[in-house]
This record gives structure tokens, sequence and C-alpha cells, in this order.
């Protein structure tokens, strides 16, 4: 039997306030409905979700599993909607991400001139949300850099560029020439994805800038950071032996659009 989405989206509810009532309050639906819809539920899976009390609700081992699998399920029906209804809106739209440092400004002046009917936006992406805006058809395609969580997504590598350390202005090292890795041996270093514990993880390049200046560590960046930002209480000393960033164009592996085609082209000799 196929899933119902509107049952998933109940179920969701359900299992998010784990309390039928101000799940029905929040679907704006009674109570009893509510209620004969999970139990419709339950007869087409063939398990128990919740385990009900005069209290609430609590998921069963079956509704954990199902709560793991609806929010990617639902997400991803929702996005196949936008895409479609895209699609029957003609191809009128491209909204191109990317990340802080990467100037997408020539490619899309040269997409443009190419594509004149076409309105071609830019949307700046962050490195925790990168994927999901391309998936969920927020963005038709994105410039990205590494890491990425390829599934779902096709790549196709454009450049690479050199890194340089972002130091505080004080820094002992601040207004040298050139460094080499075994220079900061011994520094601590600020990066996105694994903040200090019961530290708030670091979100953009200016919560890095704040860091850094207030002298909480150091950290690489692209050479197109430096360049585009500045500050007088940091400073950009280039490392030799750093491993380059490689900036990637990325869109969702699944979508048919000859816009996306075209851009990728343009993208591939624009820079």
């Amino acid at each position: 039997m196929d899933l119902d989405l509107r049952k998933v989206r109940y179920f969701v509810a359900v299992a998010e306030q784990l309390h039928f009532g101000r799940a029905a309050e929040r679907l704006h639906i009674a109570q009893p409905v509510l209620s004969r819809q999970i139990r419709a539920l339950e007869k087409d899976l063939g398990a128990a979700l919740f385990e009900r009390d005069s209290h609430g609700a609590t998921l069963t081992a079956a509704g954990r599993q199902l709560l793991d699998d609806a929010r990617n399920l639902l997400a991803s029906a929702d996005a196949a909607r936008r895409r479609v209804r895209r699609a029957a809106r003609g191809p009128r739209r491209l909204v191109v991400g990317f990340r802080a440092g990467i100037v997408v400004t020539h490619a899309v002046r040269a997409f443009g001139a190419a594509h004149p009917d076409v309105d071609v936006q830019a949307r700046r992406v962050e490195w925790d949300d990168q994927e999901r805006l391309i998936l969920d058809g927020s963005v038709d395609l994105a410039y990205l850099r590494r890491p990425i969580d390829e599934r779902g997504l096709k790549l196709l590598p454009l450049y690479t560029e050199t890194r340089v350390a972002m130091l505080p202005a004080d820094h002992r090292l601040a207004g040298k020439p050139e460094l080499a890795s075994a220079d900061l041996a011994g520094e601590t270093w600020l990066r996105y994805l694994d903040p200090r514990p019961d530290d708030l993880p670091i979100r953009t390049i200016e919560e890095k800038f704040e860091r850094v200046a207030g002298g909480l560590g150091i950290t690489l960046v692209p050479r197109s950071v430096a360049e585009q930002y500045s500050r007088p209480d940091i400073t950009y000393v280039p490392v030799r032996d750093a491993e380059p960033d490689q900036v990637i164009l990325a869109w969702e592996a699944s979508r048919r659009s000859p816009l996306i085609t075209a851009f990728a082209e343009v993208a591939q000799t624009a820079g």
C-alpha cells in the first residue's frame, strides 16, 4: 500500500508534540480525526507507532524509525512540488548560491547576456545549509566549498585557490611575508565543524572574524575571502604549503533543467 503523505504529516506532528491534543491544535483538526488517521497509518504499516496513556504518547521503536525517515520524505515531497510548479511556470528564473568569498558576477553576467529572458538571482549559502538549499529547491545550483555531503548532488569541480592564515593583527606572526604550516604548530584552530565543548558552532565567516580578532584562535581561509574582507584587527598571511581550497558547482542530481546545464557550461569558462 502506498504511504499517505497527509497521514505522515499528522504522524510527525504527534511525534514532535508527544500529545494528541496539542498536535491536533497545531494541525487545526479535531483530536478524534487525528487519532483515526494515526490508527489508519498504523494499520497501513502493520506496526504500532505510539504507546498511549492518559499523559500523552511515546514513540515505539517503529515510531522512532518512521520519524527518522518521515522528515526526509516530507522534505523531498515538498521539494518535488516546488520543482514541478517551477517547471510548469516555465524556465524564467535561476537562483545561484555561493559561499562567502566566491565571486559569481562574471558567470551571472555571461549567462544573463546569453539568456536575457531569465531572471538570475544570487544567494549566499553557508557550510551548514549548502546541500539542503539545493536539495529543497531554494537555490537551483550553488558554488560550494568542501566538505560537501555529496548524496543526491551532481558536482562539477571548477577551480582551486590558495589559502591564507587569518590572524589577529597583534599576533606574533602578523606581518610575515609568508608562513609554513609548521610555523602555526601549537596554535588554537577555529573550524566550522568541530566547536570546542560548550561553545557555539561557528556558522559564518563574520563569526570567524570575531573569534580571531578576540584572540580565541586562528584559521585558514581561501585567498578570495582575504581579498574581499578586511578589518584593522585582522591580518592575513600566505601559507605556502597549505592544502588548496576547491570551488565546486553543485546541483540536484535528478534535475532536468536546460538552464542549469547552460549555467554550468558558462561557469566553466567564466571562472
